[in-house]
């Protein structure tokens, strides 16, 4: 299918491409960017007047709950609030059920996903089998399988031994292991240890928990060579450690959720359990160093950690109830939010976060059918998001397209609306107003 994008502002953050012009597609390439040629006969037209064109967003941490919680989000639905959010691909951790241990496992929910013709999978095997933090995984099969890397997901490894080892094993190979910096005793709290968890009694989690472990995965790091990912840092010194192991030379990236990006523990108000994620909220301190290394490089990319819930688990009392929101179709309006507050470049800053950013993350080849490339190029891979960045909406959890409904930004006016949604040139999302 042949399809032109018209007088739309094409910004491409990984060449630093910022224009007004049009953009010609086909074959699920892109085949020009400006001039188009003039016997370009077109099956559809896009006019992106007064709206962005920029690449398909790359979420780095979404679960799609399928396979083993289907109650809770489900393929059709995810992917689909995937394309509505402009996100082309994503990641999603291994803490299935059955767990993603197995190579028939991942071959089976990638073929789920590309018969669906929406968001590109990518799947993180699991590090340990079962996740249980003893015998390391088949890495090789899995790899195979389509893996991009491999990951505890929620799950502290309780062994250092086991941890050196699994990073040993994934050094050999290239492979990257994907971490959340937790360490296993200190982190069994439900909020941010400060004030207020004291006052409301509940369990907390110190900073501590987060810079022990941080701290023991730099040194592992150091002697096995392994490339590492950190996934959703939400403190300070957490930052400060990050910068530093950065600065040493260390292969480490890491991103931070849209949570952590703008909510502190402060939201938390009377129990509200629409607040209650991981890693806990946490002080604005804490906030605002995590917003200022996302400005300044140190953090990569800016996730959703979209997490959906359902209704049973999440109206509970706060302690009780299951952690974790949606955010597929929130993570370009909360980057924008923030976008807008770091002044001059702004907006190049967002979009990198959200393409090109994450796409070195993932490693992927730039320019080929088998990844997102994360920019837009002539000859490379059609995954184009057009948005209307003025646009605001207001986010009514009735009308996400997720399975989950629960948002700590629940009817939060928000800005940056999604028109149209290219996955490999196929148009895999446009908004009712557009249709």
């Amino acid at each position: 299918m042949k399809i032109l994008i018209q007088n739309g502002r094409v910004i491409d953050p990984a060449s630093k491409f910022d224009a007004v012009c049009d953009v010609a597609i086909a074959g699920g390439r892109i085949v020009s960017i400006g001039q188009t040629a003039p016997d370009f006969a077109a099956n559809k037209t896009i006019d992106a007047t007064g709206c962005i064109v920029a690449p398909g967003l790359i979420d780095l941490s979404a679960r799609l709950r399928e396979p083993g919680h289907e109650h809770e989000g489900m393929l059709e639905s995810e992917l689909a609030a995937a394309v509505a959010g402009g996100i082309t691909s994503l990641v999603c951790p291994p803490d299935t059920d059955p767990v993603l241990d197995e190579p028939g496992l991942v071959e089976m929910l990638k073929f789920r996903a590309e018969k669906l013709h929406q968001s590109r999978v990518f799947p993180l095997g699991a590090l340990t089998r079962g996740l249980q933090g003893e015998a390391l995984t088949e890495m090789v099969e899995l790899t195979e399988s389509g893996c991009v890397g491999f990951s505890q997901a929620e799950v502290p490894l309780a062994s250092t031994q086991v941890l050196m080892r699994a990073l040993q094993y994934a050094a050999s190979f290239g492979y990257s292991v994907w971490l959340r910096p937790q360490e296993l005793h200190l982190g069994k709290g439900v909020a941010a240890s400060g004030a207020l968890a004291t006052r409301l009694g509940l369990s907390g989690v110190p900073v501590a928990a987060e810079t022990i472990a941080l701290h023991t995965i730099f040194e592992l790091v150091r002697v096995t060579g392994a490339r590492v990912h950190i996934c959703r840092i939400s403190s300070a010194a957490g930052v400060a450690l990050v910068a530093q192991a950065k600065a040493e030379g260390l292969a480490v990236t890491c991103d931070v959720s849209i949570n952590s990006l703008h909510l502190t523990d402060a939201d938390v108000g009377y129990f509200d359990s629409r607040m209650r994620v991981d890693p806990p909220l946490r002080q604005q301190r804490d906030r605002d160093a995590l917003r200022r290394g996302l400005a300044e490089g140190t953090i990569d990319a800016l996730v959703s950690d979209h997490t959906p819930v359902d209704e049973d688990a999440k109206t509970l009392p706060f302690a009780e109830a299951e952690p974790g929101a949606t955010g597929l179709e929130l993570l370009l309006s909360m980057a924008l939010k923030w976008g807008n507050d770091i002044g001059k470049d702004g907006l190049m800053r967002t979009l990198e976060v959200l393409t090109s950013a994450p796409a070195k993350v993932l490693g992927v080849s730039l320019g080929t059918l088998v990844a997102s490339s994360g920019q837009l190029v002539k000859g490379g891979v059609a995954d184009v998001c057009v948005f209307d960045a003025a646009a605001e909406w207001t986010a009514e959890p009735a009308a996400l397209r997720s399975q989950g409904k629960h948002t700590p930004f629940s009817s939060h006016l928000l800005p940056g609306k999604v028109r149209y949604t290219l996955v490999g040139g196929h148009l895999a999302y446009q908004s009712k107003a557009e249709a």
